[in-house]
């Protein structure tokens, strides 16, 4: 017996749904032919994160003398909690004072005065301060942390948000690992990463399909990065549809098969 006309398009139509949300391992697999690519020179793991105004700085100093370190401290706080997730402290815990690094990239620091910091890493600044000290202090040890290093993921991710760092070598994978990860949807050869440079706002894409990505200097991300995951081509199209669609057509592929029981 032929099926009805109504039948035999929602069978076509069916098929072509299933065929058209099959995916090939190019689209989704990181970091293809990596045994073909060879060794990857990695130029930017080593260069650290620069300090720029508006970071917030913690810098300690001890010697062998505490007394004498003492006046390159600041007062610490004895209530309230400090900044970040992994930073935060218990009312009452003893914590560091932050330094706001300010608009000219400076801050004022015990006995010293104004240090411009602007452009240093943590540990040229701790290099720095260390020779500074020595003047006043035999052999200071000066400990720098960056504690408002964030980072936004954004887009096609399964948990999206702002995200506290406390590794000062955060790659681009591992930020998208905070993030639950590239949902099936994320296009994974076109992810979005933006950055403060000083006044300019400069960005790159990146194909996370390629091994070459590696040796980007936007693979390893700074303070106040923002990363966007663009949807694919196949998210854009059902964006007006409900993502249950496959629930339905199997509801469909049921009511199709019992008609065609009942009118045999």
């Amino acid at each position: 017996m032929k099926l009805p006309q109504v039948l035999r398009s929602l069978l076509i139509v069916i098929c072509i749904l299933l065929f058209s949300s099959c995916v090939s391992r190019k689209e989704i697999v990181y970091f293809q032919g990596l045994e073909r690519a060879g060794e990857i020179i990695d130029q930017n793991r080593n260069n650290g994160l620069e300090i720029k105004p508006n970071d917030l700085l913690t810098i300690s100093v001890s010697a062998p003398e505490i007394e004498a370190a003492i006046p390159f401290n600041l007062p610490v706080t004895a209530g309230g909690n400090s900044f970040g997730g992994d930073e935060m402290r218990v009312a009452g815990t003893p914590a560091l004072q932050s330094y706001l690094v300010d608009s000219d990239g400076e801050i004022e620091f015990p006995v010293l005065g104004t240090i411009n910091v602007q452009g240093l890493s943590r540990q040229q600044l701790a290099a720095k301060l260390k020779n500074e000290i020595a003047e006043y202090v035999q052999e200071p040890i000066v400990n720098v942390r960056i504690i408002n290093f964030q980072v936004s993921v954004l887009g096609e991710v399964n948990r999206p948000g702002t995200f506290d760092i406390r590794d000062e070598n955060l790659s681009l994978p591992k930020a998208l690992g905070l993030a639950g990860d590239l949902s099936i949807y994320g296009k994974r050869n076109n992810v979005l990463v933006m950055r403060e440079d000083g006044d300019k706002k400069v960005y790159e894409y990146l194909d996370l399909t390629d091994p070459q990505s590696i040796s980007s200097p936007f693979y390893y991300l700074q303070q106040n990065d923002v990363v966007y995951v663009e949807p694919n081509g196949a998210q854009r199209q059902s964006a007006s549809y409900n993502r249950n669609a496959g629930v339905y057509i199997s509801i469909a592929s049921v009511l199709i098969s019992l008609v065609v029981l009942i009118t045999k």
